[in-house]
């Protein structure tokens, strides 16, 4: 006699960690290592090279970033969504709009 097999559970998606993860990030910007400004001026350069507007994720260890990239997205026109520690370093979410 051969038992039966149990039901597969029905697969479940990963829950984001915030809101804002919902959303995949259209591009990121990975300036680990970099010290201020140089973050933000890869930022800077990489959505003057895309040109189009979405979500960018920028991950920094240089805590000069924390003030750079959000006072850049005020100064461009473009919305700061969040920052997050990630160990080693810090996630920043931009969202480019478009000019």
């Amino acid at each position: 006699m051969s038992t039966p097999e149990a039901p597969e559970a029905p697969e479940t998606p990963e829950t984001p960690e915030t809101p804002e993860d919902r959303e995949a990030p259209d591009r990121v910007v990975d300036a680990r290592g970099m010290r201020c400004p140089l973050p933000v001026i890869e930022l800077a350069r990489q959505v003057t090279e895309w040109a189009a507007a979405g979500r960018v994720i920028v991950l920094a260890t240089d805590p000069a970033a924390a003030h750079d990239i959000p006072a850049w997205c005020r100064m461009r026109g473009h919305r700061f969504v969040e920052e997050r520690p990630a160990g080693d370093h810090t996630v920043y979410v931009v969202d480019v709009l478009e000019s």
